[in-house]
């Protein structure tokens, strides 16, 4: 670990000695390279520096404790120093595991009732509920591109973007089937039911190089559907994009304006063919990939929601909680931190 920490602490001190130069003092496209790999590494560097300084304060107080005048008062201070020393090697480690380049991105994310019917609709209402109230906590917007709501309530279908600080990185893992346990509204005779929706979490993309050459998408229009308001459902302003070659359809109709439509559909577009080549990606590692939280198939069982006992279970990491009103109102942190401590947990025994 230390010979890496010096590797990026050496890098460091070059990055800024070439800020200072004056070619890259004359060329703003350098100076924005250097100062984002700068930002990049600088908490490492910080920590590292208090690593050092804390291993040299624990040196000093080790000759101290020998000392009959110094011994008591060096002896606590020396478990007090190990004890932040300690502290400080974890949060090293967890700085140099490898990054998700997507974690600073927007989100799209895609909610479908799956199996349960009518049931199945009102879950995936709820659940798009629930990530709304999250996103309102971290200061995030959403913005509904495509819905459409189930006739008994909630939505067959609900896409919709995300946007804000490090979305991608919290939201990451919710991706898989989501399943419900609990006493429908329709039901007469008081039986708990298990319907189940269908979550896709896909990192908002625009700055990729994915050909999309123009002779393999067809352009659709239409008119709107639903909620909408004036304007949105008396005009052709709907756009369905399918990309020809992988069969990704893609519909939005939630602006007035067919133009913007359909850029928004060819963001989201560009996102599904990036998380199509990801998961091709990801399968072609192989086993590897069956070792991290976040990167199992698409259809996986991944949540449970259990109504009756107030209890929500992450299957991939064993964890439960008895918060699911809790949960559902929102407050997700204590499942996605579980998920972000176990994946990292997961990646330092892999790079171990």
């Amino acid at each position: 670990m230390i010979e890496r920490l010096e590797i990026i602490k050496n890098r460091y001190d070059e990055i800024n000695n070439e800020l200072l130069s004056p070619d890259v003092l004359s060329d703003f496209s350098k100076q924005k390279k250097l100062s984002k790999e700068k930002g990049s590494i600088e908490e490492v560097v910080e920590k590292y520096e208090e690593y050092k300084k804390i291993n040299n304060d624990i040196t000093e107080l080790k000759t101290l404790v020998n000392d009959p005048e110094m011994h008591e008062i060096a002896s606590l201070e020396l478990e007090e120093k190990q004890e932040t020393l300690a502290s400080l090697t974890k949060e090293l480690e967890l700085l140099l595991l490898p990054k998700d380049e997507n974690d600073s991105k927007d989100i799209i994310m895609e909610i479908r009732g799956a199996a349960g019917g009518d049931e199945a609709n009102i879950f995936a209402g709820d659940l798009f509920r629930m990530y709304n109230k999250y996103a309102e906590k971290n200061g995030w917007k959403i913005e509904v591109t495509h819905d459409v709501e189930g006739e008994a309530g909630g939505f067959s279908t609900i896409e919709y973007t995300i946007r804000g600080n490090n979305v991608y990185s919290k939201l990451k893992f919710e991706s898989g089937v989501h399943r419900v346990q609990r006493v429908p509204e329709t039901e007469t005779q008081g039986r708990i039911h298990t319907s189940t929706a269908t979550v896709l979490v896909m990192p908002e993309v625009e700055d990729i190089d994915v050909e999309i050459k123009p002779e393999d998408v067809r352009v659709d229009v239409y008119r709107s559907s639903g909620k909408g308001g004036q304007g949105v459902n008396t005009t052709d302003s709907a756009v369905r994009v399918t990309h020809i070659p992988t069969g990704i359809v893609v519909t939005c109709q939630n602006e007035r304006s067919q133009i913007k439509n359909k850029e928004r559909a060819m963001v989201v577009l560009k996102s599904r063919i990036y998380d199509m080549l990801l998961q091709k990606q990801d399968s072609d590692v192989g086993a590897a990939r069956k070792s991290m939280v976040g990167t199992g198939d698409r259809s996986e069982k991944i949540r449970t929601y259990n109504y009756p006992q107030n209890r929500i279970t992450d299957h991939r990491i064993n964890f439960s909680i008895m918060e699911l009103d809790r949960v559902m109102e929102g407050n997700l942190d204590p499942v996605i931190e579980a998920l972000i401590t176990e994946d990292q947990r997961r990646k330092l025994e892999g790079n171990e």
